[in-house]
């Protein structure tokens, strides 16, 4: 198959980032390529919890990066988080059914050769840095997504 998915993930929450993960893995399965194109709070779900840098970072960036989600497992829901208790809840049914993590559906992608690009913009303004971040990250500029994007057959925006 001769196709290509590019897709935007924009939000930083749990369910969001799980629904881009499973059409990501789904479409690599079928045989197309994929690329996922992060921006400002999508950016959450590629962090490393075990490299969080603050050396060189303003006052504010370190408190940004204090106050966001620190890895995949940290997203919070959308909808019905209630202060965590209904992402433990939709964990444990997940659980109960088979269903992969997050961070397994991560790994998968990574493993298939989905392509990660970040928004570098995104990245300066939240002060994140290409170390924090997972290592199959691409920093580019979003003129360079949407090039990616115009040759693309399916672009979805999460």
């Amino acid at each position: 198959m001769d196709k290509k998915l590019s897709l935007i993930i924009f939000s930083g929450e749990y369910d969001k980032a799980l629904a881009g993960l499973i059409l990501a893995n789904s479409a690599k399965e079928l045989g197309m390529e994929v690329s996922m194109f992060f921006a400002f709070w999508g950016l959450l779900l590629l962090r490393d919890p075990d490299k969080i840098i603050n050396d060189g970072k303003s006052s504010l960036e370190k408190l940004m990066g204090a106050m966001t989600p620190k890895g995949p497992e940290e997203l919070p829901l959308s909808n019905m988080n209630f202060s965590g208790f209904g992402k433990k809840m939709l964990e444990a049914m997940m659980k109960e059914d088979g269903t992969p993590t997050l961070s397994k559906f991560l790994e998968g992608a990574v493993k298939k050769g989905v392509k990660f690009y970040g928004c570098k913009l995104s990245m300066e303004v939240m002060g994140l840095k290409k170390e924090e971040l997972i290592p199959e990250l691409e920093v580019i500029e979003a003129k360079d997504y949407l090039k990616d994007a115009l040759e693309s057959d399916i672009q979805l925006f999460i």
